[in-house]
């Protein structure tokens, strides 16, 4: 790794981007070294000061001069988890802005596609050293973003050979997938805020998973991704097609195909609907009958996702809330996370909390003393997410209870509803 021409590159697209994104379009390289000498160091910042202002500075609410921060096994554990993400999500970007190119007038290369985002996303990379000041922080940030908007319109007629005059909707374009993606990537984050150790192995599959070339074989995550990204210039193609059709409503659903199949792996993927979960949260649990029921699907721009929740109630004034989630569009991050092999456990005077591999399912289980209430979740074929939580005399009255779900039926349903790439 060369320092120097790494911080000559950051000072030169910063300072003098103009000039530099004709150098940078003419340059030969691979994923795998934007990867390796620009992307890894660069994509750690945000994780890592993000760590230092969550963990060991704190964030103080206003007024009330009350600081909290986020225990270090949980935020090594979102430091390490974000940064994985966002390294998968800059390669999975990057495959929709190849994919889009012949749209705009441009040439398809997944490595310029690659060089646009990386160089484009550097200053708010940088800024985000400042976060560990948030008043500065939030203000650097927006400048950031807005410069880095500015950026990517300047390089896409160097990198993806577009015409001048297209480049501000193929930046437009950009920008709201980019969005969409990175809320995407939050949320699974989110649902994995609870992991606070990752293996060695565990880091080996994400740089697998973004292109870096890991161990051969065609399960590999590498395998994977390169599947992924062919069922993604596929989808592409139907995008070039309908933008040659002049039907708005065309290209609007190609587009959102594309986007579906982003999310979903490389395949397109349509959620479950809300009467094939009913099924799976049954009229009484565990002898507690079931006092309340909703599901609901929603979707946009290629994306789904269905949710049902039950209530059911007990003894002395207590319920147990059981939630089934299909991800549905968004599995194909899901199972980019599930391909850490993740592990952790943590405990407290109170209670305690774990996260394990069982039988190729991730389970989560939380347990608070005081207040004797548990939670026990379980995520089944990287698509579904179950969740038992309530007040209750003990956990195993929690995973017993789970255990009487019909968990293999629902499973049994992970491909229903995937049209293959």
């Amino acid at each position: 790794m060369d320092f120097t021409k790494l911080i000559e590159r950051v000072k030169n697209i910063l300072l003098t981007p103009k000039t530099e994104w004709p150098v940078i379009g003419a340059e030969t390289t691979t994923v795998a070294d934007l990867y390796k000498n620009y992307i890894l160091i660069l994509a750690a910042l945000p994780a890592i000061f993000g760590f230092i202002q969550g963990s060991l500075i704190g964030t103080t609410i206003p007024f009330v001069n009350i600081s909290l921060k986020v225990p270090v096994g949980i935020g090594i554990a979102q430091m390490l988890l974000t940064y994985g993400l966002s390294l998968g999500l800059m390669y999975v970007l990057a495959l929709i802005v190849d994919a889009l190119a012949p749209s705009f007038g441009g040439e398809k290369s997944l490595v310029q596609a690659l060089k646009t985002l990386a160089y484009a996303w550097t200053p708010a990379w940088i800024v985000s050293v400042l976060g560990i000041v948030p008043a500065i922080g939030m203000l650097a940030a927006l400048a950031a973003l807005v410069y880095s908007i500015y950026l990517l319109y300047l390089g896409l007629p160097h990198t993806m050979k577009i015409p001048k005059e297209r480049s501000g909707g193929y930046t437009a374009v950009t920008i709201i997938i980019g969005i969409v993606l990175s809320i995407v990537v939050g949320w699974v984050a989110a649902m994995f805020s609870g992991v606070s150790a990752y293996s060695a192995r565990a880091l080996q599959g994400q740089i697998g998973a973004i292109g870096i070339p890991a161990e051969a074989g065609k399960d590999t995550s590498l395998a994977k991704v390169e599947a992924w990204g062919e069922k993604m210039e596929a989808a592409g193609k139907k995008v070039e097609a309908a933008q040659k059709s002049g039907d708005g409503q065309v290209q609007a659903e190609a587009v959102g195909q594309l986007i579906g199949a982003a999310l979903g792996g490389g395949d397109q993927v349509e959620a479950l609907a809300p009467d094939a979960l009913k099924p799976f949260l049954p009229e009484s649990l565990a002898g507690w009958k079931r006092t309340a029921f909703s599901a609901e699907q929603n979707g946009a721009m290629g994306m789904q996702m269905s949710v049902a929740t039950a209530t059911y109630a007990g003894e002395d004034g207590k319920a147990l809330h059981l939630e089934i989630t299909d991800v549905g569009s968004a599995k194909g991050l899901l199972g980019l996370a599930g391909m850490a092999n993740v592990q952790s456990q943590r405990e407290s005077d109170d209670g305690y909390e774990k996260t394990w591999k069982e039988n190729g399912r991730l389970v989560n289980e939380k347990w608070d003393g005081p207040s004797r209430r548990g939670e026990y979740s379980i995520i089944l074929g990287d698509r579904f997410t179950v969740e038992l939580s309530g007040t209750v005399d003990n956990i195993d009255q929690l995973k017993s209870a789970l255990a009487g779900l019909d968990l293999a039926g629902l499973e049994a349903l992970k491909n229903q509803g995937v049209k293959r790439g």
